[in-house]
Order: C-alpha cells, then sequence, then structure tokens
C-alpha cells in the first residue's frame, strides 16, 4: 500500500481522540512493519475471528442515538470502526507496534463507507475485517482504500495512492 501526504481526520476519530487522547499522540518515527511468521499470523487470525464472534453488529444511530460514534465495544456491540478498535487494543497488547496497527478507511465494491485495521507487515499490508474471518493482503479484499492513520502518529491521517492496484502478492 502506497501512501500519500497528510488527510482529513474522520471526524468519528477526532472526536475519539477527544476522550483517548493518549492513543491518539504516540508517536513512532522510523519504525519497521511487523515481521511475519507463522505464529504472529496464526494470532493475528484468531484475534479477527474472536472480535468478530464477541462484537455483535450495530449501527450508532441505533446504539447512541448519533451518526458516528468510535468506541470499543465494550458492551458487546459495535460497528466497523469499534471491531477496529477492539482488534488494534488486542493485538497491541500481545506486542505487535501501534504504528503497525493503522485505522483504514475504505470504500466496499458498492461505494459505501466501511473501516478495517490493516497491519504493515514485512511481507505486506495485511487487513483484518468485521465482514470476514480471513486476514488478507489489502490488494485481495475488492475495497478502495482512502486513508488511514500515519505509522508515524497515530493521530495523524495519510492518503493512500493506487488503493485499487494490486502491488504485493500473497501472503505465505
Amino acid at each position: 500500500m502506497t501512501v500519500g501526504g497528510p488527510t482529513t481526520q474522520p471526524v468519528g476519530h477526532f472526536d475519539f481522540c477527544k476522550t483517548h487522547a493518549g492513543e491518539c499522540s504516540i508517536r513512532s518515527p522510523n519504525s519497521k512493519p511487523e515481521h511475519l511468521t507463522n505464529v504472529l499470523l496464526r494470532r493475528i487470525s484468531s484475534v479477527n475471528k474472536s472480535v468478530n464472534t464477541r462484537v455483535k453488529p450495530m449501527e450508532d444511530i441505533d446504539h447512541y442515538g448519533k451518526d458516528e460514534v468510535w468506541a470499543y465495544p465494550d458492551d458487546g456491540y459495535g460497528d466497523c470502526e469499534d471491531y477496529v478498535l477492539e482488534k488494534r487494543r488486542t493485538l497491541a497488547k500481545s506486542g505487535v507496534a501501534v504504528a503497525n496497527l493503522l485505522i483504514t478507511v475504505v470504500r466496499k465494491r458498492n461505494g459505501e463507507g466501511h473501516s478495517v485495521l490493516t497491519i504493515r507487515t514485512d511481507r505486506g499490508d495485511i487487513v483484518l475485517d468485521n465482514l470476514s474471518d480471513k486476514v488478507l493482503l489489502w490488494n485481495q479484499t475488492g475495497y478502495r482504500y482512502m486513508k488511514r492513520q500515519s505509522s508515524e502518529n497515530t493521530g495523524r491521517w495519510v492518503s493512500i495512492r493506487g488503493g485499487d492496484e494490486a502491488l504485493v502478492s500473497s501472503v505465505q
């Protein structure tokens, strides 16, 4: 995945950062992608499936009475951003560098907005998605990638260039 320059922060993330300031001010200059071992891939896959099973889908308007709320799904309900936050929190606690756990905004094939967790690895960027228990390389999802958190600063966002072009092969 090739990132471009700075871009706007999603409003939900902006509001999330007001209540979780410490999570939105982590700076990681010159961080390296995770070394993707079979052990790490199994852990990532397990977290993806576990969160997808534990959290039940519920739109923000039904859950909070607002259109866009990013929150940890501690009550067992959430939308796509909430799944992402929980996966990010769980993987960070297990030792994956926060600089490699990036909230990413995409467009599904039908044009609808969606969020996934992208993990930067030395074998390509992989995606954890609440719509699938499979962990896929970013270019195998069928999504158009719009923007994601900067790997250098969790409170900054960068655009994604060539989001629908295949730049990597596969996770083996």
